[in-house]
């Protein structure tokens, strides 16, 4: 599960999301009246959803949406009206949600649901991104190697055969080069 923070200016309506979505085991990390207390709060996390609403004292959700941390999404509640479709374009799309008012809690919590889905999802990817080391790179040559000689396969195919291979067994690339190397090295 993510970090949630709820920003609400009526502490009261903070306070009553934070009990639902407590309820139903999710973890709010804190719970602001002023959007500089909402960025704050983000900037001490790694990635989480800002449940909020569309204006503070301080600022509007616009304002917080541009300085939030790219880690974050935003829950934003408002009524359809306080709502600018033109605000946001492109991959920050994907960002930013909204609910409008009333809400339901069973709309709130599969929409929390989706949210930190789609947040944990975009953490697997960017750790399948990460570099590979030397050696990592040297047993993946290998691999390849030891199928082009006995399987008089191309560099290409022999690459190919490994990702087909990884993805057909829900293993890693590395993982299913490095068995291989076990098996006909």
């Amino acid at each position: 599960m993510n970090n949630i923070i709820v920003a609400f200016p009526n502490e009261k309506i903070a306070q009553k999301i934070k009990k639902i979505l407590t309820q139903s085991g999710y973890s709010v990390k804190n719970v602001c009246t002023t959007g500089a207390a909402a960025l704050a709060s983000m900037g001490n996390l790694e990635s989480g959803i800002l449940v909020c609403g569309n204006q503070f004292v301080d600022m509007r959700y616009t304002t917080i949406f541009e300085y939030m941390p790219p880690s974050f999404q935003m829950l934003l509640v408002a009524s359809p009206q306080a709502v600018d479709d033109r605000f946001v374009v492109g991959d920050d799309k994907q960002r930013l949600v909204c609910l409008y008012l009333p809400i339901k809690v069973h709309e709130l919590l599969e929409t929390i649901e989706m949210m930190d889905y789609s947040i944990n999802r975009r953490k697997k990817k960017r750790k399948k991104l990460k570099e590979r080391t030397p050696e990592e790179k040297k047993q993946i040559e290998e691999a390849k190697a030891i199928l082009m000689n006995r399987n008089n396969m191309t560099e290409e195919e022999a690459h190919r055969y490994i990702q087909k291979r990884s993805m057909d067994n829900g293993i890693s690339f590395l993982e299913t080069a490095q068995m291989i190397l076990s098996l006909l090295g």
